[in-house]
């Protein structure tokens, strides 16, 4: 199988919730053939709140379909879904999406995210992705003050067969970090993921913290960190941007892995995120094994959540009819 059907397999699966909830009252109306009425806008409305898609999202969607609606571009009921799916892929389009790789040398990786959204999880699905394209990955422990965080991620590499630099719990975040970048060097690794703390008192110690960190792996990796990014938990619907914004105010965030997609019926929140925060998702969980985890595209996430629909119309972004 190829890498685009197996990556759509994977967020078919992973948005199996979510189309319960979103798209199956979205094909009722779209199989019917008819004209269009305003309650089907409604309609279409109240499936996009309950997916999570936010309510400002939301809005900017209902008013380009209510305006389509009236300039006749949507006149049949089996043009909603081909709008809506050409809607949601340019919303989502973003360029950058991929790491930022090193040009040279290791690539340094910081991943971040308050403590439950499934960090340590999420590093283990990365390194699984690396080592599954041939890269050499090395862990660096430096969530040294989170109860058993040391020993979670040293199971993990186990389990993925990747090495992991450690010291003991409450030892110095960036003395970790310094052995790790010399460990990466000497052992010509691709890629260094640099696991931080989830939560410190105040967020000037969060930044202190980071920073100390930064200054440790610039010095000794010449354009480290490569990319910052941030884990967050899909379950959490909006309060997924919530905690992003206050965790980009201490550290400049590059990317996103949205967290435990599978888990939740809100896979709007995607677009809801890419809409407030202007910050590439770059990665994808889907499920709990260390190989569900999906590089994020934007045709490929629209595709998969429409899944198989037979009404393909001839509205925007539709093929023509033959």
């Amino acid at each position: 199988m190829g890498l685009f059907g197996g990556f759509i397999d994977k967020f078919k699966k992973g948005l199996q919730k979510t189309k319960e909830v979103f798209l199956a009252p979205i094909r009722a109306i779209a199989r019917v053939f008819r004209n269009v009425a305003p309650e089907d806008i409604d309609a279409l409305e109240e499936r996009l709140i309950e997916a999570d898609f936010g309510v400002e999202v939301t809005q900017k969607i209902i008013d380009k379909a209510r305006k389509a609606y009236k300039n006749g571009e949507i006149k049949t009921t089996d043009q909603i879904v081909p709008f809506l799916k050409a809607d949601l892929k340019t919303r989502l389009v973003e360029h950058g999406n991929d790491v930022k790789w090193a040009a040279s040398g290791p690539t340094v990786i910081l991943v971040a995210g308050v403590n439950g959204v499934g960090k340590t999880t999420s590093i283990a699905k990365l390194a699984t992705l690396f080592r599954q394209e041939s890269k050499r990955v090395i862990l660096a422990a430096s969530d040294t003050f989170r109860a058993a965080a040391v020993e979670q991620l040293t199971i993990w590499s186990e389990r993925v067969g990747v090495d992991v630099i450690k010291h003991g719990q409450g030892a110095d975040p960036a003395a970790v970090v310094f052995d790790a970048a010399d460990a990466a060097i000497a052992r010509k690794a691709d890629v260094l993921l640099v696991d931080t703390a989830g939560r410190l008192q105040t967020k000037e110690n969060l930044m202190k913290e980071l920073s100390k960190i930064r200054n440790v792996i610039s010095r000794k990796i010449p354009g480290a960190p490569h990319e910052v990014l941030l884990v967050l938990d899909a379950t959490t619907g909006q309060n997924a941007i919530s905690q992003a914004q206050h965790f980009g105010a201490a550290v400049n965030v590059t990317g996103l892995f949205l967290a435990k997609l599978d888990g939740t019926a809100k896979g709007g929140i995607v677009v809801a995120i890419k809409d407030k925060l202007s910050i590439p998702v770059k990665f994808v969980g889907l499920g709990e094994f260390p190989e569900d985890i999906a590089r994020f595209n934007a045709d490929e996430f629209v595709e998969a959540l429409f899944g198989d629909d037979p009404s393909e119309g001839s509205g925007p972004g539709a093929p023509p009819p033959k």
